[in-house]
């Protein structure tokens, strides 16, 4: 059984969180060094703020589709709720 979903924001989606890994790297080293709390705090919500942009790629791209692929392609104007629920997603 082949359960692989591969989309074409994966790549970028990757590229992103192994850049976010990086500066966490980078946040681990700032407490070792002793860096004054507010340097390293601003890094940690630069990690935070990658983490949560490369989430809520996937979530739409998953949105886009999966959800179509699954119940059918919806006409733009029937999409709202799609839409909507795509919004929301800013709250996760």
């Amino acid at each position: 059984m082949n359960d692989r979903h591969v989309h074409g924001s994966h790549p970028e989606i990757a590229k992103r969180l192994k850049r976010a890994e990086g500066h966490l790297r980078s946040v681990v080293e700032m407490i070792e060094a002793g860096r004054a709390c507010l340097d390293i705090a601003q890094q940690l919500h630069a990690v935070e703020a990658a983490i949560a942009n490369a989430k809520r790629t996937l979530i739409h791209d998953h949105l886009d589709h999966c959800l179509d692929h699954m119940v059918g392609a919806i006409p733009r104007a029937n999409r709202g709720p799609i839409d909507d629920l795509k919004a929301l997603t800013k709250y996760l």
